[in-house]
């Protein structure tokens, strides 16, 4: 089983005693979610279900599938994110398959797409939606799958965040949206859009080194940092949006957490009224979206 282990081994490998393992090493290096990782790891590496991986906690282990779940112990011992061992991250009620080229979808992002969705009703059956800073394409893809009439457009800087975005795009069946290598919106010069949405860079440079090590070492840096305030690629998406959104079109910006107050000033001072903040489920100010006055 894995070298170097933090708690003793047991001589031969059950279901249940592995979890357990799995469970009290990853504790030790301090894992802040140790049961559900090694459940999920097992549960990925034998392809069952974590109530299986429970109800056959007596079931020997073979030889391959010891060999398989060592890499990933392994791996997740070097905090590498649960998303990436298992190849998928559930987002919108869909499985985005992701890895190390793009940011593992975080439930807080939903917030965008509810807050996109919400204020757009109106436009349900012929939006057209720009998407910046992509990534995975979880959102364009969320958006697109809930509004099956729209046009959606995503772009990123990034071309292996596209080729992610792209496959998890056909595997989910999210036809009507189409990928752009972009910066912002260098490639839409003279387009308008109904609705844009933008989920970018927002943790301030000096704060990156204080990330949690699953973040600051395995997720790709330049989908994290956000210049010297946090701010920066905000202030351009903000700045040249309404260049880009027809008369009343909505804007949908995700932000760190306390960043609310001075995006909500960039919004007016670049002329969007009915500036709101929306929530996310942990309460943090996480969203600002405003209409073109």
């Amino acid at each position: 089983m894995p070298a170097e282990p933090t708690q003793t081994a047991p001589k031969s490998w059950t279901i249940g005693s592995l979890v357990k393992w799995a469970t009290d090493d990853f504790r030790a290096r301090g894992i802040e979610s140790p049961r559900l990782d090694a459940e999920l790891i097992v549960a990925h590496t034998l392809k069952i279900d974590r109530m299986r991986v429970i109800l056959d906690a007596e079931r020997p282990l073979e030889g391959v599938e010891l060999a398989q779940l060592r890499d990933l112990v392994k791996r997740r011992r070097a905090y590498e994110p649960i998303a990436y061992l298992r190849g998928e991250r559930e987002f919108y009620g869909l499985k985005f398959r992701v890895d190390k080229r793009v940011l593992v979808p975080r439930p807080d992002t939903e917030t965008l797409v509810d807050a996109a969705l919400a204020r757009s009703s109106h436009l349900s059956m012929s939006m057209r939606q720009l998407d910046l800073c992509t990534g995975s394409g979880c959102v364009a893809i969320a958006m697109a799958r809930q509004r099956p009439t729209a046009q959606v457009f995503a772009s990123d800087i990034s071309t292996d965040a596209l080729a992610v975005a792209r496959d998890n795009a056909l595997r989910l069946g999210a036809y009507n949206t189409a990928f752009f290598e972009s910066d912002l919106y260098a490639a839409f010069a003279g387009k308008r859009f109904d609705v844009i949405t933008a989920n970018p860079p927002y943790i301030a440079s000096a704060e990156i080194p204080t990330l949690m090590p699953d973040v600051r070492d395995h997720e790709p840096k330049l989908a994290l940092d956000g210049g010297e305030d946090g701010l920066v690629l905000v202030r351009r998406i903000v700045t040249d949006a309404t260049a880009h959104l027809e008369p009343g079109g909505l804007l949908a910006v995700e932000i760190g957490a306390g960043e609310a107050p001075a995006t909500v000033l960039l919004l007016e001072a670049g002329g969007f009224v009915d500036v709101r903040v929306h929530r996310d489920i942990a309460r943090i100010e996480r969203v600002v979206t405003g209409v073109v006055g």
